[in-house]
């Protein structure tokens, strides 16, 4: 008989330094890039935000290609090419002379953008069931630490090297990842696991079985919704900063401040999926901790929509990130127990694109919205994350009809 695995084991940390090398490239990037393209490219902010929208739109294409491309041909294969891809658009940005380029360098990385999908079904591969939420958890801390060190470090090098320097850098920190992933991980899916789920009848992911499958529906149902709410407020919320947190300071202020305010985000994150997520686990199932993570990221919404300066703002992103650090676990656990083991990598990379369509659509209305008024797309965004609560109790109810063990799903392969 062999050993349980342990949460923390050489390849689980190997996956964690992956994640925390690779969130800090892409948290450096993501709080610059609207005050960059506004600054240097004199883009409306409904322009900028459509940069967000084109990421998420070629993910939302490739998300459910590149899971299923991990099932049938190993985890680091896959892995490795959306990491060489990331490494690529980041160069592209920094470089770029023209909007065209930062456009074509989003969508490359949209459609490689697959590398956090493929590291959380490696995460489902090696570990068993009822700790899966407990280390999808630390992968999201791992989120967490990236987004304390990124913001800041890419708001103090855009304030003091200039707006290219962050992206330059992100894409060295990218690199690290491929050197990573290639000398110290080994595949956990064998030749004979990839051939099975190959040739498995039940390794294709169809839509009727799919929209037959009530708790994966209702999984879905959350993420979309919640995800939406989330695009509404990050399409705007370097933007937001600029005209009412931080209204008629210079850039280098706005970006530090920016910065500042998302590595709150990042303690907040860490410190729930280290401390208050295992503790929840130990009384709660996944669908409550859903719930739970739903109401403190509607409130995080509400406050910034409410906030008028920095302090409010940093209290508004306490809440955001304690919602976010009990939902997206949960929600990522959830959804690999309600298919056969197969299918992880596939049902992933769908979930993932489910997401991605909520802040395509998200992100591609709130500069509208935003140019309506600053705060509509906060205001919006919480009544929507509210929404979702409705889909997390049907689910959490679900869960207790049918007698699933601690409030968790049992497989449904139907």
């Amino acid at each position: 008989m062999q050993p349980e695995p342990r949460v923390f084991d050489r390849r689980m940390l190997t996956i964690l330094l992956i994640v925390f090398v690779q969130m800090i490239g892409t948290s450096m990037v993501n709080p610059i890039l609207p005050l960059y393209a506004q600054s240097e490219f004199g883009m409306s902010p409904e322009l900028i935000t459509l940069l967000l929208t084109a990421f998420f739109g070629a993910q939302f294409i490739a998300g459910p290609t590149i899971g299923r491309m991990s099932d049938r041909r190993g985890r680091l294969p896959v892995l490795l090419i959306s990491q060489v891809g990331t490494v690529i658009a980041f160069v592209m940005i920094g470089l770029a002379q023209s909007v065209p380029i930062l456009f074509v360098a989003r969508v490359l990385d949209g459609i490689t953008g697959g590398n956090i999908v493929v590291a959380q079904a490696y995460v489902t591969d090696i570990m068993p069931e009822h700790k899966r939420t407990q280390a999808l958890g630390y992968v999201m801390a791992a989120f967490g630490l990236g987004f304390i060190v990124g913001p800041a470090v890419g708001g103090v090098l855009a304030s003091g090297l200039g707006p290219q320097m962050p992206f330059l850098i992100a894409a060295a920190a990218a690199f690290i990842t491929v050197l990573l992933t290639w000398f110290t991980l080994e595949e956990t899916l064998s030749d004979a696991d990839q051939a099975r789920n190959r040739d498995s009848s039940r390794a294709n992911m169809r839509l009727k079985p799919m929209l037959g499958n009530v708790p994966l529906l209702a999984v879905m149902v959350v993420s979309f919704v919640s995800r939406f709410g989330f695009g509404l407020l990050i399409g705007t919320f370097a933007l937001f900063a600029e005209a009412v947190l931080f209204a008629g300071e210079d850039f280098a202020t706005v970006s530090l401040g920016v910065g500042l305010l998302l590595m709150v985000v990042g303690v907040g994150q860490f410190v729930t999926q280290v401390v208050i997520l295992p503790a929840a686990l130990r009384h709660l199932g996944d669908p409550a901790i859903v719930i739970w993570g739903a109401v403190a990221r509607a409130a995080g919404m509400f406050t910034l929509a409410l906030a008028t300066e920095p302090l409010l703002g940093s209290i508004s992103m306490v809440a955001f990130a304690l919602g976010s650090g009990l939902l997206l676990p949960a929600l990522q656990s959830l959804v690999t127990k309600t298919v056969a083991p197969e299918l992880r990598g596939g049902i992933l990379g769908a979930h993932q694109s489910v997401m991605s369509l909520g802040v395509i659509i998200s992100t591609a209305v709130s500069g509208g919205l935003f140019a309506l008024d600053p705060a509509l797309p906060n205001w919006l965004g919480g009544a929507l994350v509210t929404l979702a609560i409705l889909p997390a109790a049907f689910l959490w109810a679900w869960s207790r009809k049918n007698g699933a063990m601690d409030g968790a799903l049992a497989v449904v392969t139907k």
